[in-house]
């Protein structure tokens, strides 16, 4: 064997090493966690490579597109629109999305950031016709998620997901914003006015229940005093039924003895002149209740 032809086998050899290398290294496909790859057979799909190893067709295979699946976010964007009672504001909003689908974002949709855009303006615009702008402003959180259920159901043929979709403010002009404040001023004007007018009304209510509450008491603390009198009355008849005038002429006497007690102790008073009968009723006591003894 001349070395010619050991030269020759060695290159033989060499290259179908290096042949066999090269199909290795175009056949074998590492994909990331955060992408997916399209692969093209002569121009056309032939799969979707997902996250690990994957194996191709080395020379009739190639891996055309690399896709990222991360969620990404559209830059802020401005939209003006004229809601349903003739009021122009400015909205800016946010989308989130991710791809779901990569054979359906790189084969039917070119810019898909500027789509997304697009579509989300049109559908801001359209759903701010109908409402009017103390509703836009109250309800921001059901049109946020107006938006994104429209959003979603658009962009589902680009194999997108609309993961989230935000109302970040809402500007109104300098005239439109005057004319909310002087509502507003006038608005909180009538609160006070209506708040100080029920607590005045409360305040007669709470003095009317206390007269009331006091006129009742007063009505129970006569009936007791009366129902007391009564029971003395009829302890009293029931004395004078059982002892006879005897007993009358007691309580009698001793009415008159307490009464002008009453009147001595008065200030000012240092002579008391006691009447002929109050005489005889202080005897007239002092006999009773000797014939008692």
């Amino acid at each position: 064997m001349t070395p010619e032809d050991l030269i020759g086998g060695n290159a033989v050899m060499l290259a179908l090493a290096a042949f066999l290398i090269l199909a290795v290294f175009l056949g074998v496909r590492i994909v990331p966690q955060s992408e997916k790859h399209v692969v093209e057979r002569f121009g056309r799909l032939r799969a979707v490579l997902g996250p690990g190893i994957n194996f191709i067709v080395p020379f009739l295979d190639r891996v055309a597109h690399k896709v990222s699946v991360l969620e990404r976010q559209l830059p802020t964007t401005r939209q003006d629109a004229i809601t349903a009672d003739n009021v122009l504001v400015q909205v800016d909003t946010s989308v989130f999305y991710r791809v779901t689908e990569p054979e359906k974002t790189v084969y039917r949709i070119r810019d898909i950031d500027a789509a997304i855009a697009t579509t989300v303006a049109g559908i801001v615009r359209s759903q701010i016709g109908q409402m009017e702008l103390d509703t836009v402003q109250s309800n921001r959180s059901g049109l946020i998620s107006h938006i994104r259920d429209n959003v979603a159901n658009v962009v589902d043929d680009w194999g997108i997901e609309v993961t989230r979709a935000e109302i970040l403010d809402v500007n109104l002009d300098e005239a439109t914003r005057a004319a909310m404040l002087q509502q507003l001023n006038a608005e909180r004007a009538r609160r006070a006015q209506v708040t100080e007018a029920e607590g005045r009304k409360r305040a007669v209510e709470l003095a009317a229940d206390a007269d009331l509450y006091a006129a009742e008491q007063q009505a129970k603390a006569k009936r007791v005093t009366a129902e007391a009198e009564a029971f003395a009355t009829a302890v009293i008849a029931a004395a004078i039924a059982e002892n006879g005038l005897e007993a009358a002429q007691y309580q009698v006497a001793l009415k008159q003895v307490d009464a002008i007690s009453k009147v001595a102790a008065g200030q000012g008073k240092q002579t008391v002149i006691l009447p002929t009968s109050a005489v005889e009723a202080f005897g007239e006591a002092f006999k009773l209740l000797k014939g008692k003894g």
